[in-house]
Parts: structure tokens; sequence; C-alpha cells
């Protein structure tokens, strides 16, 4: 196909859907560029949703990781919070 394709991780939150019982989290997508613009795109989901968080892109997972440790690493807090504007 020859289609330019990137990997993205970020969180994407539950703006527009229904609202899930279980609270949004780290996810995965890819961006494929057509028409002159980059367009993501989501297999997991496979609707169109709105409100993702980008934290990094690359050309596959370890391009993109969020962190890398080695060792022992205590993460003590981490809160993400979306709320849609209307």
């Amino acid at each position: 196909m020859n289609i330019p394709a990137r990997y993205c991780t970020g969180y994407l939150g539950d703006i527009g859907v229904p609202k899930d019982p279980a609270p949004m989290d780290f996810s995965a997508w890819f961006e494929v560029y057509l028409g002159g613009n980059w367009h993501p795109m989501d297999a997991r989901h496979n609707v169109p949703r709105i409100g993702r968080i980008v934290m990094a892109k690359g050309r596959d997972a370890t391009d993109a990781a969020i962190s890398t440790a080695f060792g022992y690493a205590n993460l003590s807090e981490f809160t993400v919070i979306t709320e849609e504007v209307i």
C-alpha cells in the first residue's frame, strides 16, 4: 500500500462515548498520512474517538516508550483528567 504510518501512545478518555466503569488508561493507536494530513486510526475501538492526549510518536513501541526502567522504580501517583470543552 505504501502509506506512511506512525505509532502513537498516550491516553484516551471517555469523551463522547458512554461512561465506562473502568477509568481511562494508557492507550496506543496509529496515524496514517493521507491527503496531506495525519489521521488517527484505532483498531482497538474501531469507532471515531475524540480527546486523545498524545505522549509520544514513533516508528513502533520501542521508539515511543513512555518510560524505560532497569531495577526498582516506585511510582507513587499519576493522574490524568480530561474534560470535554463545549
